[in-house]
Order: structure tokens, then sequence, then C-alpha cells
């Protein structure tokens, strides 16, 4: 079967598209959340790069993910994509590299405040969720801050047959930083769209000097300050993929939460 264009779905569940109102204000287009598949694809292998990143950058200047064959976690920031890979280096990708999953937003301020004692992951989920005016919609996280601790980690680049996300964590490559500036990248989202994404918090650490970085397992953090920007419309390119077609996506939807929060070593 020849790979077909990508087909763009627009999830409108409790999303309002353009023309309707969030909260009372307009949907822009600014407000989508581009994905590129679903996490659960990702999570039964399917591994192959689907969008190259310039054209993922389109839809937005702040996301993440990761890259064809799995190989190292993705951040956006700016515009710029940066690459964690499994040897700890983090390094700028051109535009042609493709994305098997990624998700992208233009970010726009609508919530602020500081962090102004030292919070674990949980304990900064929880003062974070305080300020939210609803968990039924997504919301883009930025928090740029100082660090006494993050613990993150990465994957090497896989080979075919590829084995599921779970087999791949067990291999996983870990970082621990101290005292340390930094932002974390990221989303949380509603727990109506497991399956299509992780439920609650995902979040990718890039260090200030752009050398540092992962899919955040732990952290602690001493001070900060944390933005976040409210999503009016989730926005879902599929692919259109033999591999994709013929994936089984039945199953315990809770294995992705599980797969994303594995710590090893």
């Amino acid at each position: 079967m020849k790979r077909l264009k990508i087909i763009s779905l627009v999830l409108i569940v409790v999303l309002f598209v353009v023309g309707l109102t969030v909260f009372g204000k307009p949907v822009k287009d600014r407000d989508a959340l581009y994905q590129v598949s679903v996490l659960d694809g990702l999570l039964k292998g399917d591994y192959d790069g689907k969008l190259t990143l310039r054209e993922i950058r389109r839809h937005g200047d702040f996301g993440l993910g990761t890259f064809d064959r799995l190989d190292g976690e993705a951040i956006e920031l700016d515009g710029i994509f940066y690459q964690v890979r499994s040897d700890g280096v983090v390094q700028r990708l051109s535009g042609g590299i493709k994305s098997p999953f990624a998700m992208t937003t233009f970010f726009d301020t609508d919530i602020e405040f500081f962090v102004r004692q030292e919070s674990d992951y949980r304990s900064l989920q929880e003062f974070i969720d305080r300020y939210l005016p609803t968990k039924n919609i997504p919301f883009a996280i930025k928090i740029e801050g100082k660090f006494n601790y993050i613990k993150a980690r990465s994957v090497a680049a896989q080979s075919k047959p590829y084995p599921k996300l779970s087999e791949v964590v067990k291999n996983q490559s870990i970082f621990e930083f101290h005292d340390l500036e930094g932002t974390l990248v990221g989303f949380r989202m509603p727990d109506y769209l497991q399956g299509a994404n992780m439920p609650g918090y995902h979040l990718h650490f890039l260090s200030r000097d752009k050398t540092k970085g992962g899919h955040v397992l732990e952290c602690a953090i001493n001070s900060g300050k944390v933005k976040i920007d409210t999503i009016g419309c989730f926005i879902m390119a599929l692919p259109g993929s033999s591999d994709f077609y013929r994936l089984e996506f039945s199953g315990n939807l809770n294995e992705i939460s599980t797969v994303e929060n594995t710590i090893t070593k």
C-alpha cells in the first residue's frame, strides 16, 4: 500500500473551532494545538517520521515530540527545534528532519505567575493546577526558572522491526542535573484525550545554555516564572501509512502514563 498523504483531523469534542468562543473569547488560529499522529501509535512502535520540522513549524513555535526512528527528545522553543540525543548531546536540527509524533502551538501567554518556594515535580503540577480555570481543555506550559535538580531521559534511535516503547524505555538514558537555569516546555492535557495523548503534564527540559535537556521525570524548582497559554482548538494530523493502518489500538491505554513516567537506572 502506498504511503498516503497525512489527513488532518480536527477534534472538536468540548474544544472549539475558529469562529466560536472559549471562556467568552474568540478562538484564533494561534490558539490551536497541532499534533502529529497519536501518542498511542508511538507506544506501539510507529516510529517512522511523518512530517518535517519545517512543516510542523508552520503550525507553531513552541512544543515537543521526538524524531524519525524515535531518535531522542524534541524541544521546540521560540521556533527552534532542539534534539536531546541518548548520549546527552543537545543540538539544533534543520527543517528537513521528520517527526513521528510532535505537538506544537504558537505560544501566547494568557496566565502568568511566579513560583517562589522550592517544589518537587508533583508539588509543581499541583501548584499550577490551582491557576487553571478548568482541567477540560489543553494548556501549553512554559516554566523559566532556577532548578536545584532535574532528572530527565532520552532514548536512542531504533531499528526495524521496531520494539514497543515499553521495551525501548528499559534502555533509556537517564540524566541528572543540579543547580542550573532553564526552561520546562510542554502541555497539560485533559483526561478524555487519553490514547490520542497523555492525560496530565508532559514536559521536556532545556537548559539556559542549550547544552542539557530531556523528557522530565523528576525535578526540584527553586524559583521561576510560569506562563500558560490556553488552547482553544485541537488539530491532529493522522498518518496515512500502511504501518499505521495496521496498528491495533485496543488494549490498556493506561500503559501510556506508565511508559511516559518510567524511571530506570
